[in-house]
């Protein structure tokens, strides 16, 4: 009897333990990438986006965890995985929080990692196009028309294409 009586006390605590808000758990995600503890920063960002969908903290939870996996930060997965990921989650922030500020910098990102790092050209020029249309007067438009314009060269070849023009 005594197991069954801890057993239902344990369950009352823990259900009335208090749900952390939004920002407490930014905040907590934060202070465990500050502390490199990538498993911990990871859960308290995917708790955040999962729970606080509709916050207007959740692009910027989205954009940490993006960043966590291009730094290719999380060891349990590939490097490849990592990048794959940062790639979906930059564009999530762009397709599902389109009037956030976040909203370019995610559709670039996905853009540059899918052509710098996943060497994926077609996907790309498509994601670069897009920001292109969508984003003609931002910040990023110039880098994401030079990325276009020397999509898949190697250095030497954009350097050799940049003095040609100089001339």
């Amino acid at each position: 009897m005594k197991p069954i009586l801890s057993l239902l006390i344990l369950i009352l605590v823990v259900g009335c333990s208090p749900k952390k808000s939004d920002k407490e758990l930014l905040d907590e995600a934060k202070k465990e990438l500050n502390e490199n503890k990538i498993p911990e920063a990871v859960s308290a960002f995917d708790q955040l986006i999962n729970e606080y969908s509709d916050s207007k903290l959740a692009p910027e939870a989205l954009s940490q965890l993006a960043s966590i996996y291009q730094n290719k930060k999380d060891k349990s997965i590939s490097e490849e995985e990592n990048l794959e990921k940062a790639v979906s989650l930059f564009k999530r922030i762009h397709d599902e929080y389109p009037k956030s500020e976040y909203a370019p910098s995610g559709l670039f990102m996905s853009a540059f990692i899918s052509a710098n790092d996943l060497k994926k050209y077609k996907e790309a020029t498509a994601l670069y196009k897009q920001f292109l249309q969508e984003y003609p007067d931002n910040e990023l438009t110039s880098s994401a028309q030079a990325e276009l314009d020397n999509m898949g060269l190697s250095p030497e070849e954009i350097l050799k294409n940049n003095i040609a023009k100089e001339k």
